[in-house]
């Protein structure tokens, strides 16, 4: 069970990277592209802004997901899971705590998709964080353009 255990956080720790680094770059862009010279956020740029750092979490968490998915795909035993599309598919309901569990692993192998609900949760609130904040900047920043 350490062995498996060592995987998942290793998966864990890798998509944790992948996020900090594709969030850190996000906000570094919006920083340099939104931002006049006194910081304030536009209504104008609401839009833009709001979308553009949708698409890039949902990229960013899709990427995720084929991670796990290829990991599952390439050390599972060939029988359990047989396809990349049922590996990511067995990682999308795992990622996002969906768990229909039509498609369950078992054995030792278990201790991975519960690692992997723990890495979706948290990246997943690391998200809605993220999204809270910019409406919340954006918030305060066009209140203070109407003063």
């Amino acid at each position: 069970m350490l062995y498996y255990t060592v995987l998942g956080t290793l998966l864990l720790a890798a998509t944790l990277l992948m996020h900090a680094g594709g969030t850190s770059m996000w906000l570094r862009y919006l920083g340099g592209r939104y931002s006049d010279t006194d910081q304030l956020h536009h209504t104008s740029n609401a839009f833009p802004l709001l979308t553009g750092t949708a698409v890039v979490l949902v990229v960013l968490h899709a990427a995720q997901i084929v991670l796990w998915s290829l990991a599952y795909l390439f050390l599972l035993p060939s029988t359990v899971l047989n396809t990349f599309e049922e590996a990511t598919y067995f990682s999308f309901v795992t990622f996002t705590t969906l768990g229909y569990g039509d498609i369950t692993l078992s054995g030792e192998w278990r201790i991975m998709s519960g690692i992997e609900a723990l890495n979706g949760i948290l990246l997943v609130g690391w998200s809605t964080a993220m999204v809270f904040t910019i409406v919340q900047r954006m918030w305060h920043d066009m209140s203070r353009e109407s003063e």
